[in-house]
């Protein structure tokens, strides 16, 4: 079997380019952007690697393979021909699943049942067994997806999605996935020797992730993935994988990170969450209002993903809010803020037009990244 696989790291949209910028740094050319996917070359280790280190990708799929189908005869000898044997041993799991957007093959349940009668007529044939297949051993989750008309067909090789990190023991009611948070984190140009606030911490995430990121801490070190279990992957990448983590990882790196929320009980979740991390002394937590904030530092991040007024009632109240924030930050100018909210009216709320505005997905609401630039101290 070759050792260079195609590999794809799945991506929420607004995101594609923060992820390809993540697969540059871990050494890997030739990566192609496309909508919620970047794709690129690489050997085995890569996905060790990339399901360790990549803090903003949702996912790390390895390409099967690529054809077109209109019919399902098709979809079924298309499947049959890709060399299903070189991955899945006789007693592999492999459940399938699908979807289909403007395709003539619309009906996800039919393409699933057929793509699964095509991989085990194939593996049938190859392991030579005339009988069912068990499917008891390691899981090796198949997606079929059709665009167009064009299948792609992939190997999950993480399993449970990227931002599930394994520090998460609490949440609130609209939890920030992980991922967007390193994402918010990396936007930024925050330095580990800059103070880092989050003023509507939550259960914590921003700050646990920018404590990750400033110490160098690979987010998927303390939990597994699906690839671990298969046959056809050498283990010893893995154990190399966690050492070369262990090696890079910077523990002794001094930050300053501070989570405040006007809710105790968050505060008490995101110092569990924090905890569970590893991070315990790493960030400070306290429980004030976002309009008290207060800093003697000539300079710093502000990093906050704040209500956004979505359920009725609430929204005058988090105008108001908004509308504090920015008398509260006037007084702070060398200080960069970053503000992810869905209110389109937060410029004018804020009481000033943001450096710059990127669009982003939290879950499936559209927001903007409001981005004020500090201005530059003895200017």
């Amino acid at each position: 079997m070759k050792n260079t696989v195609t590999l794809i790291a799945t991506a929420a949209m607004g995101l594609e380019a923060v992820v390809a910028n993540e697969v540059c740094q871990l050494g890997y050319e030739d990566v192609a952007v496309e909508n919620g996917r970047v794709t690129f070359e690489a050997d085995h280790y890569a996905i060790a690697r990339c399901n360790l280190w990549l803090r903003t990708a949702d996912r790390v799929k390895l390409l099967i393979g690529e054809f077109e189908a209109k019919t399902y005869d098709e979809l079924f000898e298309g499947t049959k021909a890709l060399p299903w044997e070189q991955y899945i041993p006789e007693d592999g799991k492999f459940p399938v699943t699908g979807k289909s957007h403007k395709s003539t093959l619309y009906s996800v349940p039919d393409c699933q049942s057929i793509v699964k009668k095509a991989i085990v007529e194939k593996l049938k044939q190859k392991h030579g067994i005339a009988s069912w297949l068990e499917e008891s051993g390691a899981e090796y989750k198949i997606e079929a997806a059709l665009l167009k008309d064009k299948v792609t067909i992939t190997l999950d090789t993480s399993g449970a999605g990227l931002h599930k990190r394994g520090y998460r023991v609490g949440q609130g009611d609209a939890p920030l996935k992980e991922t967007l948070a390193a994402a918010l984190v990396q936007l930024t140009n925050w330095r580990v020797d800059e103070p880092f606030y989050d003023l509507f911490c939550g259960s914590g995430t921003i700050p646990i992730e920018a404590a990750l990121i400033g110490q160098n801490i690979a987010p998927g070190f303390n939990r597994s993935f699906s690839a671990e279990e298969w046959q056809f992957i050498n283990s010893a990448i893995w154990d190399k994988a966690l050492e070369e983590a262990e090696d890079l990882a910077n523990y002794d790196q001094p930050l300053a990170i501070y989570g405040s929320d006007l809710d105790p009980k968050m505060i008490d979740i995101a110092r569990e969450n924090a905890m569970e991390a590893g991070l315990a002394d790493l960030v400070q937590w306290k429980q004030m209002q976002a309009t008290d904030f207060h800093s003697n530092e000539s300079g710093g991040y502000i990093v906050s993903n704040p209500p956004y007024g979505e359920r009725i009632g609430d929204k005058k109240e988090v105008e108001e809010m908004y509308q504090k924030l920015g008398v509260a930050l006037k007084d702070y100018p060398t200080w960069s803020i970053y503000i992810l909210t869905a209110n389109e009216k937060f410029e004018a709320l804020f009481g000033q037009k943001a450096s710059k505005k990127r669009k982003l997905f939290n879950a499936f609401i559209k927001t903007d990244y409001y981005q004020y630039f500090g201005k530059k101290i003895g200017k």
